[in-house]
């Protein structure tokens, strides 16, 4: 096997960016493995938007070094750009053309030989579920077909990297889970996913990692399980049968805490295997039956706020 096997699809080290007085990326380091799926999280100014901006250089870095693909943003900016596609927040569809007229001329700018960007057209039309609204002008598209269209035109280019800044925004329940899909199926194909998001659901869906970005640095870094591990309020709820039992169970426990049932304990815990074997443990050596037990730990909502402060719904900025 070849080096170029293990090599990232996005390394980035020390990026900084600032507009006037306002620094916007502040020292960022981040490495997205090939075929994965990477979530950026941050509220409102946080410079999720820039960081795609930069990677894919459509504006350049104050300083650090980024690379997408194997190739420097700064030095390579050609072979970046033929590497990856972006969709943005907003739709980037002509309206007075058809959905088929929108991939063709995506072919032409491709410079794909004419059959061959029909042939392409045609297999991306099947694939995004837009064949009968071909040949139907985009002005009548409906929010998450005018999506779908949008990533269609991403694809002609057969980009291996794909940068996806807030893609379901607006969406409606049922065509955000459509989107869901459609990118489990490009990361299934080998695609790598730089995914903005402030849908925290979607992240928590999507993400093999994902980094939360709080005024221009990254404060924390993981697999979602991992993050909601490092915030306090983990427990794991009892339920007993018999009063006794419970006060059984609360003198054995130590650290347990009655909860708003009668019958049941809340002791704290950070939802790892290993805490969960320990308390078991416990609970068989003494011999004390349990009804119900469940985990409760925090989800990236909690994470969210903890680690940023700011309110999870907060509406992002053109930064």
């Amino acid at each position: 096997m070849t080096t170029r096997h293990f090599q990232p699809a996005i390394a980035v080290t020390g990026l900084r960016k600032s507009f006037g007085d306002h620094v916007v990326l502040d020292g960022i380091d981040l490495t997205v493995p090939q075929g994965t799926v990477f979530s950026l999280l941050g509220a409102n100014g946080a410079g999720k938007t820039t960081m795609v901006k930069i990677l894919s250089t459509l504006i350049s870095a104050d300083a650090g070094d980024a690379r997408v693909a194997g190739h420097d943003v700064a030095g390579e900016p050609d072979a970046v750009r033929a590497a990856i596609g972006v969709t943005g927040q907003f739709s980037a569809v002509d309206n007075l053309l058809t959905g088929r007229e929108n991939l063709h001329l995506m072919a032409d700018l491709h410079h794909l030989a004419r059959g061959d960007g029909r042939a392409r057209a045609t297999a991306l039309l099947e694939r995004f579920d837009l064949v009968e609204a071909a040949g139907k002008p985009v002005s009548t598209y409906s929010g998450g077909m005018r999506r779908r269209l949008d990533l269609a035109l991403t694809l002609v280019g057969s980009p291996r990297v794909i940068f996806l800044d807030e893609p379901t925004t607006g969406l409606d329940p049922r065509s955000r889970r459509e989107m869901w899909q459609i990118v489990r199926d490009l990361v299934a194909d080998g695609v790598t996913i730089f995914l903005t998001t402030q849908y925290l659901e979607e992240a928590d869906e999507l993400a093999d990692r994902i980094a939360v970005l709080d005024h221009g640095r990254v404060v924390a870094e993981g697999t979602a399980d991992e993050l909601t591990r490092r915030i306090p309020g983990g427990h794991v709820r009892l339920r007993f049968a018999d009063p006794q039992v419970v006060d059984t169970a609360l003198r054995a426990l130590g650290e347990a805490a009655r909860d708003s049932d009668a019958l049941a304990l809340r002791v704290p815990s950070d939802g790892s295997l290993r805490s969960l074997k320990t308390l078991i443990d416990r609970l068989e050596d003494r011999a004390i039956e349990v009804a119900e037990l469940s985990v409760h730990t925090p989800d990236l909502d909690d994470v969210f706020l903890a680690l940023t402060g700011n309110p999870k719904n907060e509406k992002v900025t053109s930064r």
